[in-house]
């Protein structure tokens, strides 16, 4: 299955082996990356969640534009899909350098190693600074991971809908969605054909996570129980939901990411950059007492609540109001202000 790539995507390819934190190495690394506006020494990285890709302007349309937060006549902006995704950067449907596919044989990758891997490519680039590192749910990881391990090239954070570890409830729908993948009578222990991929198991998994991506007051207000054919209306999204990723994405890549999730974990007092947290009110993946207890960990942080219906996939939705959240962020820091923890509550419940 071959998936859909941007004409506009650029590769970067890595000289030499990639070290891996959990040990070995990766040979002929490919990064698969986005850019908007004028190249320059400074940018702003936009990191994508567990199905993404480096298409930003596609998936996050809402925060691109003049006066956005991803505005291109005034910041260079970058996207990369991560190591181990689908999109064109090397992972578990790449072929390896003997030119057999990985497949099953991809080794773990953590959130360390996706961060390690995009340096490469600013340093590439001629990156030295990045003016701002935002993203959500998997992107909220990088984003933590780049403050953590590069502080001295970041300026400031915004990470969203994340905690400062992956939580026991979060690595359970991880392994319900894993036990679904790997059940499949058709993903034969990973070494499925591209073109009899494990679908079933798959789109069982998309459902999975569709129902932590949203809430229950969010379903109700659309489906109820509202028959479509011979099924309740939220049966037929849910089986949408699951098709269109099967059509978009593959298996093992999917089986990569959410292991490189769940064994993410992060310091919160080791990390002095300055960030602006943001919750979600009615998210049951990351609630928003997790979120708010990493930023009240954080030396420099202030913690913003997302009040909206949808759930974890509110800030993919209300842009509007989270383009104002960032601006306000970066201009009380251009003015000299910085956040702490005695002022976390400082910005208080934003409604949207």
């Amino acid at each position: 299955m071959t998936y859909t790539i941007s004409e506009n995507t650029r590769f970067f390819e890595v000289d030499g082996a990639f070290p891996l934190a959990g040990g070995g190495t990766l040979e002929g690394v490919r990064v698969a990356y986005r850019t908007w506006g004028r190249p320059a020494s400074s940018a702003i990285l936009v990191c994508h969640a567990l199905t993404g890709s480096a298409d930003a302007d596609a998936w996050w349309t809402g925060m691109f534009g003049t006066g956005r937060t991803f505005d291109p006549d005034r910041s260079f902006i970058v996207s990369t899909n991560v190591l181990g995704g689908c999109y064109g950067t090397t992972g578990p449907g790449a072929t390896t350098p003997g030119g057999f596919r990985y497949g099953p044989d991809f080794p773990s990758v953590t959130i360390d190693d996706m961060v390690r891997l995009q340096k490469l490519l600013f340093d590439h680039l001629g990156v030295e600074r990045l003016e701002l590192v935002i993203g959500g749910s998997l992107g909220g990881m990088q984003v933590l991971g780049w403050a953590e391990k590069y502080p001295e090239m970041v300026d400031a954070i915004v990470p969203i809908g994340v905690g400062s570890a992956q939580s026991a409830w979060a690595i359970a729908l991880s392994e319900a969605q894993r036990f679904a993948i790997t059940g499949d009578h058709r993903f034969r222990n990973g070494r499925y054909q591209p073109s009899s991929p494990p679908t079933s198991g798959l789109a069982t998994a998309r459902m999975i996570a569709m129902c932590s991506y949203r809430s229950a007051d969010d379903f109700e207000t659309k489906f109820g129980r509202q028959l479509t054919g011979d099924a309740y209306a939220v049966q037929s999204y849910l089986r949408r939901q699951g098709i269109k990723l099967v059509e978009r994405f593959d298996a093992n890549s999917y089986l990569t990411l959410i292991d490189a999730m769940d064994t993410y974990q992060i310091d919160p007092n080791a990390i002095e950059t300055p960030a602006l947290v943001v919750g979600i009110s009615s998210d049951v993946l990351y609630p928003p007492q997790e979120v708010q207890a990493l930023a009240a960990a954080l030396p420099q942080a202030e913690f913003s609540l997302l009040t909206a219906p949808q759930g974890h996939d509110a800030f993919l939705i209300e842009t509007n109001y989270l383009n104002r959240l960032v601006a306000g962020f970066r201009k009380r820091l251009a003015s000299g202000w910085h956040p702490s923890r005695a002022g976390l509550s400082a910005r208080g419940e934003a409604r949207v």
